[in-house]
């Protein structure tokens, strides 16, 4: 979970790449990522809910 201080909680594409990255080394370390959350004035957005990961 992070927050996006633009207020806006859409996912960027570095945030789904990172998320990405930070899903292949979980997997690695037997560690299960289980969604990727972003908080903005906005609202959020879970990566999840969205189908990106």
């Amino acid at each position: 979970m992070h927050n996006h201080l633009s207020g806006d909680p859409t996912p960027s594409c570095a945030d789904i790449e990172m998320t990405k990255e930070i899903i292949d080394a979980g997997k690695r370390l037997g560690i299960a990522v289980h969604d990727h959350i972003i908080i903005g004035r906005k609202g959020n957005a879970s990566m999840k809910g969205l189908l990106l990961i």
